[in-house]
């Protein structure tokens, strides 16, 4: 099968890029001649920094076969962001979709057209301590089965050095320069799902699979061991919560206790009107003595989770047979 020509649009993003990028780091590309040649073929591929799209994007640019990213539907469809979508041959995702492979229709097209598509299976930005992979999410596995398109696991190190995941402004450290690492590994072997139903078991023992190829290569490129549990932010949110509950509940009063009063008005000077002192949740006392509300904040997020994926069948992330969950950003990570 013939491969997909790179096109204007493409060309013209890597004219932009790539300058800035080679003078702003180091490459150390690794794995090339895993890289199928022709074909359609999936990707999947860490995450653990804001730039690493561009790291990795960079790298499969440099082997002629560029990567199609998943993105929202509904970034097609707006002015200038629209076009250069469409041009560059991005993927919709269709969160409409009633069922689970269908909101990756576009995606299947792409590789039965010979293209190459990029997943990010964990959905956003990894959560993990140590920066390594955490639980994978199943569209990946979705489309590989659907396909039986070839999955080369890639692993990328270094660009999280200059742009740590979640930094805030002092944990930037674009100089000295960082070396972009990209290491693509052999095609993870799944043949053996082929012809088996793709429930929510089968689904997420391809994504562990995937996950675990993921991991080897970055254990390689780091001279390290991974943990032996992958971290599954959901989970540790989870559990977080109970902690926060039980200690809540071991700081209320106990049964009977009196609760510790309020403190009792200010008896005011002569010819001076009463001020009230200030009620539990509520702020200090205004110059004309009334009382500043306090706001509450909720304290839980999503965990940052990004990309909207979409569960079909029982996948075990909705609880609900069919139902889609949403995430704020892109869609089940399988977007840059």
């Amino acid at each position: 099968m013939s491969r997909r020509k790179i096109g204007f649009w493409y060309r013209l993003a890597a004219v932009l890029l790539k300058p800035p990028l080679v003078l702003l780091f180091k490459r150390d590309w690794r794995g090339v001649e895993h890289i199928p040649e022709d074909g359609g073929f999936i990707t999947v591929v860490n995450h653990n920094s804001v730039l690493d799209p561009l790291s990795y994007a960079h790298f499969q640019y440099n082997t002629r076969r560029v990567p199609r990213f998943l993105a929202k539907v509904s970034l097609f469809r707006s002015g200038f962001v629209g076009a250069v979508m469409r041009g560059t041959g991005q993927i919709p995702v269709f969160r409409e979709s009633s069922d689970a492979i269908g909101a990756f229709r576009a995606a299947v097209e792409a590789i039965d057209k010979g293209e190459c598509v990029a997943f990010y299976p964990e959905g956003t930005l990894t959560r993990d301590p140590g920066l390594w992979p955490m639980k994978g999410k199943t569209g990946a596995a979705r489309v590989a089965l659907a396909t039986r398109a070839p999955v080369i696991p890639v692993a990328q190190w270094g660009a999280n050095l200059a742009v740590p995941p979640y930094p805030k402004r002092k944990d930037i450290a674009l100089f000295p320069r960082k070396t972009l690492i990209v290491q693509a590994g052999p095609p993870v072997d799944i043949s053996e799902f082929y012809d088996r139903e793709p429930t929510v078991a089968v689904l997420r023992e391809v994504t562990d699979r995937f996950m675990d190829a993921i991991t080897a290569q970055l254990a390689d490129i780091r001279g390290e061991e991974p943990p032996a549990e992958r971290y599954d932010h959901r989970k540790a949110v989870e559990e977080q919560r109970k902690r926060d509950g039980a200690r809540g509940a071991s700081e209320a009063p106990e049964p009977g206790e009196a609760s510790e009063p309020d403190e009792p008005d200010k008896v005011p000077e002569p010819g001076q009107a009463p001020t009230p002192a200030p009620r539990k949740g509520t702020g200090a006392p205004a110059a004309d003595g009334h009382g500043i509300e306090n706001g509450v904040e909720n304290g839980v997020g999503n965990g940052g989770e990004s990309g909207a994926s979409v569960d079909g069948r029982g996948d075990e992330r909705s609880g609900r047979t069919g139902r889609r969950t949403a995430a704020p950003e892109a869609v089940e990570g399988e977007n840059a």
